[in-house]
């Protein structure tokens, strides 16, 4: 068999997953806090038929060598953890991470996860949570019945105001969470991250200070996508796949040719 055949058919292979990717990240698009990812390629193992540097002829050394690729594969998908853009509502429970950091929310099992998504609501009980899952913000922090307004500070001191007083009461704080790898976080859908391996442990820290974020209050972080360069993306990998499928094609003639007239 042509071994062009096997190196196309890796070719059409990654290219599929590379327009998979592209297409998640278009659909996410106006998905609040996501990060656009990227598709990682790497090239397979050579065949080496001759070595570079190796002995042609007496104190004479190969300048070059003869490797023939075996194709190219998809490696990894590799998140994009740039800042979007600000969107302002009116909604005193959108707050958005201006900078690196991360809110921790506790799943169902205890276990910590982590978002750029800070669309939050409260709870039956007063208690912030996130909208779709009502996962709970990290402390855990109650809004009393009766307050009248809540005020989350860059620094994220959450405090309300309440009937018959004067000044605000504080009932809590956020703290901010980073990574030294956030690459390396596996995306668990629901604009979650679970903590890896390769991201490191959590580092904990206060919004404003000790290299974290500030948090905005009444505003929402866009997804980070690009549509232009997406499509612009799209239409490459659909040429390097029409590419690959017209070797195919070049390789099955020639094959034709040969059974045909020898």
């Amino acid at each position: 068999m042509h071994p062009a055949l096997w190196i196309s058919k890796t070719g059409l292979d990654a290219q599929q997953t590379d327009i998979s990717v592209i297409s998640n990240n278009v659909a996410n698009a106006s998905t609040v806090g996501y990060k656009k990812s990227r598709a990682v390629f790497e090239d397979l193992l050579y065949q080496t038929v001759n070595q570079a540097g190796g002995i042609s002829a007496s104190n004479t050394k190969l300048p070059n060598g003869l490797n023939i690729g075996a194709g190219t594969k998809v490696v990894a998908t590799q998140k994009m953890f740039t800042q979007g853009n600000m969107l302002t509502t009116d909604n005193s429970l959108d707050l958005m991470v201006e900078g690196p950091g991360f809110f921790e929310v506790q799943l169902p099992d205890g276990t910590a996860a982590y978002t750029r998504n800070g669309q939050f609501t409260l709870d039956d009980t007063g208690q912030i949570v996130t909208p779709g899952s009502g996962y709970v913000v990290q402390p855990p922090i109650t809004i009393p019945d009766d307050a009248i307004s809540i005020t989350v500070s860059a620094e994220g001191e959450v405090s309300v105001k309440t009937p018959g007083t004067a000044d605000n009461q504080v009932v809590g704080e956020l703290s901010m969470t980073d990574f030294i790898n956030p690459s390396g976080l596996d995306p668990m859908g629901q604009n979650l991250y679970l903590e890896t391996g390769a991201s490191g442990t959590p580092i904990q820290g206060t919004a404003s200070l000790d290299g974290m974020g500030a948090i905005r209050q009444g505003a929402l972080e866009t997804s980070n996508v690009n549509v232009t360069e997406e499509l612009v993306n799209l239409i490459e990998s659909q040429r390097i796949y029409e590419m690959n499928s017209k070797v195919i094609s070049a390789v099955d003639q020639m094959l034709s040719y040969v059974n045909q007239n020898l």
